[in-house]
């Protein structure tokens, strides 16, 4: 290597691209060798050195801005600045790793937005026998809740739980699910309405799955009716609704 190396034959035999060695030209990290006498630059074992070594930091992920002055370093200086870009890559990796499984959980719907608790919750409603539009109605009707109030979610989450844990409730919910699709005059709504009223009544708690959120910034009112009335799409659904809450209202519960 008496005549020195091309800016090809460097590039080569550090494994980067010409483009590279130009760049680390312009921003300082390499010298640029004199010119021989047919004006091609001649790079030394000194310059090979060098650019082995900025290329082995930049693919280990060290900022080409502190490349320079990490080539300065002693030892014992050098090896602290190593351990520095370990720790900033660790994290790095953490918060990247964190993202892909935000991106892994988007495949099933809004789960990306709902702690793993919801998500195993939702696990056990399906094993429940909830149907998939079921299950995704409450897994939005989470989602909700949660922007509505993150104070108030794990509470609303006990409820929830409690819910699912009772064969009763999941009974009563598939009922309504299928009265979803009657006809708004089906006089079985009104009787799935008298069931689900008097199953809240005796269980005051229930009531909580719906207005467990009293400290939140928007009214209850308000909060009531975008979680209660979420996903009721079906002049059915209204109706049943609207039952429900009568019966509740003549029994002196409040319902915003």
């Amino acid at each position: 290597m008496t005549d020195g190396l091309t800016i090809g034959q460097v590039a080569s035999f550090a494994e980067v691209t010409v483009k590279a060695v130009r760049h680390y030209h312009r921003v300082g990290l390499l010298a640029e060798p004199p010119r021989d006498a047919s004006g091609y630059r001649r790079y030394g074992a000194a310059e090979v050195l060098r650019l082995v070594r900025i290329r082995t930091l930049a693919a280990a992920g060290v900022p080409l801005a502190e490349i320079g002055t990490m080539l300065e370093y002693g030892p014992e200086r050098f090896a602290a600045a190593l351990d520095d870009v370990e720790t900033r890559l660790n994290r790095r990796i953490e918060e990247m790793t964190a993202q892909r499984t935000k991106l892994r959980r988007l495949a099933d719907g809004d789960q990306a937005l709902l702690p793993d608790r919801a998500a195993v919750l939702l696990e056990q409603g399906r094993a429940s026998g909830l149907t998939p539009e079921e299950v995704a109605a409450t897994r939005e009707g989470m989602v909700l809740a949660r922007a509505l109030d993150p104070d108030a979610f794990d509470e609303y989450l006990d409820n929830v739980e409690a819910a699912l844990g009772d064969p009763h409730v999941i009974d009563l919910h598939k009922r309504a699910g299928e009265a979803l699709a009657w006809e708004p005059d089906d006089p079985r709504v009104e009787e799935v309405a008298t069931d689900l009223a008097e199953y809240v009544l005796a269980h005051p708690a229930m009531l909580k799955v719906v207005t467990s959120f009293q400290n939140a910034r928007t009214s209850p009112a308000t909060r009531y009716r975008l979680i209660s009335r979420f996903g009721n799409r079906s002049p059915a659904g209204a109706r049943l609704l609207d039952l429900i809450e009568a019966r509740l209202r003549s029994a002196g519960v409040f319902i915003p």
